[in-house]
């Protein structure tokens, strides 16, 4: 039995994953408080809506999908009627393993990840650590949940606030960059639905490179540029405005901002 603490875009979008890979949704609990969103997810997945504390008793594994400042109010709320033996994963941000164990029964097992949005279309990039009594056992569990809206990297928990920095914040840089190509092309005189599509294409395509061709991006970027060309007087400009130094400054000042979270 899995259990899904919140049910809010992140939590429905693993509770949508974890049944397209064929879990049988008797076997999924949901916990929402707000009942006209459950009887939604009801309606649209065949899932329960129970109470946290039923939820604890009950699943083997539990996703606690909540905002960093509910988490220990619902940590409190599950540990009384958490028996021994179960899962706890959360992907609440800043939320360390540390803070899970202290409001949760000893010794149990615990995973934090970091997923980002994408998971929403299935294609999330997920980082998880495990706390100190989380098996390799453990680890595969969350890796296979977590798996069915994307993909999954082990790491070590000192890591995860680079991470968050990375690939938590990450997908807001790649729109920001697109929306100024964007705006960039209608100044040029494109309907803006057509540099929309543009840019959206070119962004897939390229992602889609970088993943699968192996090659360092620098090989890739050579490749698109003619000595001359078009692209290389657009290279120079950028590199003349710092995009380099910029996206540098903004992922340590991401990776700061999250320690500073994650100590509260």
């Amino acid at each position: 039995m899995i259990a899904i603490i919140g049910a809010g875009r992140m939590g429905e979008a693993l509770l949508a994953g974890i049944l397209d890979t064929g879990h049988d949704p008797a076997g999924v609990l949901i916990t929402e408080a707000r009942q006209e969103r459950a009887e939604e997810l009801r309606e649209r997945y065949g899932v329960a809506n129970v109470s946290a504390a039923e939820a604890a008793s009950r699943a083997d594994t539990l996703l606690l999908a909540i905002k960093p400042q509910d988490m220990v109010a619902a940590l409190n709320e599950i540990a009384a009627a958490l028996p021994p033996g179960r899962l706890v994963v959360s992907v609440a941000a800043g939320i360390t393993t540390a803070v899970l164990e202290k409001h949760l029964p000893p010794e149990t097992a615990v995973v934090r990840a970091m997923p980002n949005t994408p998971a929403l279309v299935g294609q999330g990039m997920t980082a998880v650590a495990a706390g100190a009594h989380a098996s390799a056992e453990h680890l595969a569990r969350a890796e296979a949940l977590l798996g069915s809206v994307g993909r999954v990297l082990r790491v070590p928990e000192k890591h995860m606030d680079a991470v968050t920095a990375l690939s938590g914040s990450g997908p807001a840089y790649f729109y920001l960059v697109a929306e100024a190509m964007i705006e960039a092309g209608v100044l040029l005189g494109l309907p803006r639905a057509t540099a929309e599509t543009l840019v959206a294409q070119t962004a897939v395509g390229s992602a889609a490179m970088l993943r699968d061709s192996g090659e360092h991006p620098a090989l890739l970027r050579e490749a698109v540029t003619s000595p001359g060309g078009t692209t290389a007087a657009a290279l120079r400009e950028l590199e003349r405005h710092g995009l380099r130094s910029a996206l540098a400054d903004a992922v340590e000042a991401a990776q700061r901002r999250s320690a500073e979270l994650s100590e509260g």
